[in-house]
């Protein structure tokens, strides 16, 4: 007798656990010769609405950590997906690619997590600035996290979009909720079991898998989101985050990048989730007259 192989199911990622979808519902992922290699979950709004309680409730603290910290975090990430990169070159052929672009995609990942690991401590200096007033105060401006932010991946680059997107809003001290690219979602749920072992805290990062027509507009009417960051959508698809999307004023980008070239590695894509705050402070005047500090 042929012996039945025993197909993987790749389950979602929430609150740093991995449950199976709340619907029970799955689909089949098949590679480029047509042969089914997992069974992937499929998300529905109840998995989506619990995610966004796990991003809610990690946000307080992966803000407030050290940006020092946060830079650790990110690198040790990286060093774990340098660890795995023959299982990601793996899972990428099976979606399509070829031994060499697979190849180019994970180690381009790995050295943008490290990049971004790298811009943790220092976007604070380039954004935040020390303002001139007319007045006995000082006057600073700084970026602080915008809060739980959705992301919808496109459908090519399927490892490195979700890097590219993900990695600029942690390092600012978001945390996110994911749909990775249905095309090929399996480097997505093995990146989150890489995220699972690199010490970063349980709901910073959450990942669903599925469908966009399914899950869209729930993403953009949600009122504990607060920003939605998408690319690869269509003009129906773009229209209906851009009219939903103001039922709490979520902030909204649409990308449309190629992110194998280097231009698209910045840390204006941190800036993007960040909300600037201003603070005054009296300047105390010691010893009488002369305005001292």
């Amino acid at each position: 007798m042929e012996r039945i192989e025993i197909l993987k199911t790749y389950k979602i990622f929430i609150g740093g656990k991995f449950p199976r979808t709340e619907s029970g519902r799955t689909f089949l992922f098949k590679n480029k010769e047509g042969k089914a290699v997992a069974n992937v979950c499929q998300c529905s709004r109840k998995d989506f609405r619990d995610s966004v309680s796990a991003a809610r409730v990690a946000f307080g603290g992966w803000s407030g950590r050290a940006a020092f910290n946060r830079s650790q975090i990110l690198y040790r990430i990286g060093e774990m997906l340098e660890g795995r990169k023959a299982q990601f070159v793996e899972e990428l052929t099976l979606g399509g690619l070829t031994q060499d672009q697979a190849k180019k995609e994970v180690e381009l990942s790995i050295d943008r997590t490290v990049y971004y690991a790298g811009w943790c401590d220092k976007y604070q200096q380039i954004f935040g600035s020390v303002n001139p007033v007319a007045s006995s105060h000082f006057n600073f401006s700084v970026p602080e996290a915008t809060g739980v932010v959705v992301i919808v991946c496109g459908e090519k680059f399927s490892l490195l979009n979700l890097i590219s997107m993900v990695m600029p809003a942690i390092a600012g001290g978001n945390t996110v909720i994911v749909l990775a690219s249905s095309a090929n979602p399996l480097p997505s749920i093995s990146f989150a079991e890489v995220l699972a072992t690199s010490d970063l805290p349980g709901g910073v990062v959450n990942i669903l898998t599925g469908f966009k027509n399914e899950l869209l507009e729930h993403f953009t009417t949600h009122l504990d989101v607060n920003a939605i960051v998408c690319e690869g959508l269509s003009t129906e698809e773009h229209k209906v985050v851009d009219e939903k999307s103001t039922s709490n004023l979520k902030r909204v980008f649409v990308y449309d990048k190629v992110w194998s070239i280097p231009e698209t590695q910045n840390p204006y894509l941190i800036n993007d989730l960040q909300e600037i705050k201003t603070t005054w402070h009296p300047i105390e005047n010691i010893g009488g007259s002369g305005g001292g500090y």
